[in-house]
């Protein structure tokens, strides 16, 4: 065999190894989906701790009103949490809009912080670890600027870490909320209802393993303590601060009635920026625990360490080689002796990879249909192959950064507004609720 067979045999099988990982991640989703789904979600107590909910926010007055208020209508015990929003070094009116929320919902605890460059404007890590210096919370929650979350998502999330004391954390569910925005959009829904959310839920059924997301999470403030805050230094501070909970001996869990709505990047650039600072945050987190994955004491937390070596070494060296001797073979310059074989297997690949993410989102209301069939075949020689570019991305910034000698910074990911009913409504009725509160007071005056 020459050796373009060899590495063609080497991508084939590679890539068919991550795909029955996938699929057999996929049916553990399906049956921890079901296990769940006997239940409302609800593991009622008789007394709810007080919670911290830690909102970090820069730039984000296009979002905020709507994320702001979606949190003040949680059905938790109202004396029983704070909202602590972190206007991290904002450059626009996100400062102004959190005061007319602070004078329009009086009742509620919306402490709102602003930092300046000196303290803030760093990245998320730097405003959580703000935050968290002014939550008095036994339990504290992360949500971003941009969610929705459902009303009863946080009382489902703290019900269940204090059902048991091995929980370090516990996630719900994010889906995509403006789907609809473009075809980039659309394509985002379907990985995160197929890789971020049924796979997590796969590697919870088997494992116990859960990496916690950016959002709709609750986790221990005594473990915060004693971390000593979110690193500064990971753009990935979830998938960071999950490898240290294992590191613990807690484990983290996922309850899929615990919703939020998020909002995705609808525009490439923007996509291929967020998605390159998380791939960046995971190759960090990858260089940091990557011992642990020769190390048997290392427990269940060992499979994630290799799971992310997986993904970042085999997926990504199969994906170029299959893609190089693809264009190669076309122009003329890659001779194979495998051509019909291959053919066969990447043919039946193809298929394994459609069947399972169609199984998906049949699981979700209103996600199944022959459009869908279309959008699954046209993502997997579109929106996959992106993927590929974007940890290429990383790593070359990487390295660069390592060379030079230079810290990794932040990159804000872009809002922008869904529709003028949803977000400037929003805000004119906050106004509206302002000045009859005004005219009220001048009255009684």
């Amino acid at each position: 065999m020459s050796l373009v067979d060899i590495l063609s045999l080497y991508a084939l099988i590679a890539i068919w190894a991550l795909m029955l990982v996938n699929v057999a991640l996929s049916v553990g989703g399906f049956l921890y989906y079901a296990r769940m789904a006997k239940t409302d979600g609800r593991i009622p107590l008789e007394e709810y701790p007080m919670v911290s909910v830690l909102v970090p926010a820069h730039n984000e007055s296009l979002v905020i009103v709507r994320t702001v208020r979606a949190l003040l209508q949680f059905n938790y015990p109202k004396d029983r949490y704070e909202i602590i929003v972190i206007n991290d070094n904002s450059s626009d009116d996100t400062d102004e809009r959190l005061g007319m929320l602070q004078q329009a919902y009086p009742g509620h605890k919306l402490i709102v912080v602003s930092t300046g460059t000196e303290v803030g404007g760093t990245g998320k890590s730097n405003a959580l670890n703000i935050g968290f210096s002014l939550a008095s919370g036994s339990v504290i929650a992360i949500y971003d600027a941009d969610n929705t979350p459902e009303p009863d998502a946080l009382t489902i999330l703290v019900e269940h870490l204090m059902s048991d004391d091995k929980l370090g954390a516990v996630i719900g569910k994010f889906r995509t909320r403006n789907k609809t925005a473009s075809i980039l959009s659309r394509f985002v829904n379907i990985e995160t209802l197929t890789h971020q959310c049924m796979n997590q839920a796969g590697r919870y059924f088997f494992f116990r393993l859960c990496t916690i997301p950016g959002t709709n999470y609750v986790i221990r403030r005594s473990i915060i303590e004693q971390i000593g805050g979110w690193d500064t230094k990971a753009l990935s501070e979830d998938t960071e601060i999950s490898f240290r909970l294992y590191r613990m001996g807690y484990y983290i869990r996922q309850v899929p009635q615990s919703v939020t709505w998020e909002q995705e990047p609808h525009l490439l650039p923007v996509w291929f920026r967020q998605r390159t600072r998380w791939a960046k945050g995971n190759l960090y987190v990858l260089a940091k625990n990557f011992r642990y994955a020769f190390d048997p004491s290392a427990g269940p937390m060992r499979l994630d360490v290799i799971y992310y070596l997986i993904v970042y070494i085999l997926m990504l060296s199969s994906l170029v080689i299959s893609d190089v001797f693809f264009l190669g073979g076309i122009l003329g310059f890659v001779h194979t002796t495998l051509r019909g074989f291959s053919t066969a297997l990447w043919g039946m690949a193809i298929l394994v990879f459609v069947m399972d993410t169609m199984l998906v989102l049949a699981t979700e209301k209103n996600e199944f249909s022959a459009y869908s069939f279309l959008l699954c075949l046209l993502m997997l020689f579109t929106y996959a192959k992106l993927w590929v570019f974007v940890v290429l991305s990383a790593l070359y910034q990487t390295v660069r950064e390592k060379l030079l000698h230079q810290e990794a910074k932040w990159d804000k990911t872009v809002r922008y507004v869904e529709s003028v009913h949803a977000d400037e409504e929003a805000l004119k009725e906050i106004e509206t609720m302002l000045g009859t509160r005004k005219r009220r007071s001048d009255g009684n005056g």
